[in-house]
């Protein structure tokens, strides 16, 4: 089932950057059945707003799904290793973990490195893992191909 939701935040990631909303990044926060609650593209550009990051977004709307600022027992899909802002958020929403497909070094190859914000934590706050997911690296590719992306 993670293959399933890692390539639905690919889908969401790529779709963010074709439409100009944001960086190439997507998050979809799935329950313990496996129902999806939110699912979100980083919307930085189209918002204006720093904090529109596709896992706040897609926390945003699993908030107001389960109607409670608390996702306990849910896991959080990403197209790319979280930020420490989006990993403070996951770790307030309480969730169980946190999957995703692309690294920080990947995220930090195409000009976003929050590699001194990650000094800071000297570990991370939930189990996290990363998966390969080739549609999440199409995104990323996408991003690079527009010389005013970054």
């Amino acid at each position: 089932m993670s293959d399933a939701h890692l390539e639905h935040a690919a889908r969401l990631a790529r779709e963010g950057v074709e439409t100009g909303q944001g960086g190439p990044f997507g998050a979809v926060v799935v329950d313990e059945q496996g129902a999806v609650l939110g699912a979100a593209c980083n919307r930085v550009l189209a918002k204006r707003d720093p904090t529109a990051h596709a896992e706040i977004e897609a926390i945003r709307q699993a908030c107001a799904t389960r109607n409670s600022f608390k996702l306990d027992g849910c896991t959080i899909y990403t197209s790319c290793e979280p930020c420490p802002m989006c990993l403070a958020a996951i770790h307030w929403a309480r969730m169980e973990r946190v999957v995703y497909a692309l690294s920080r070094a990947d995220a930090a190859a195409i000009g976003f490195d929050d590699a001194a914000l990650y000094a800071a934590m000297q570990s991370p706050l939930i189990p996290m893992q990363q998966e390969p997911c080739p549609a999440a690296q199409k995104a990323f590719d996408l991003w690079t191909q527009d010389p005013e992306a970054y």
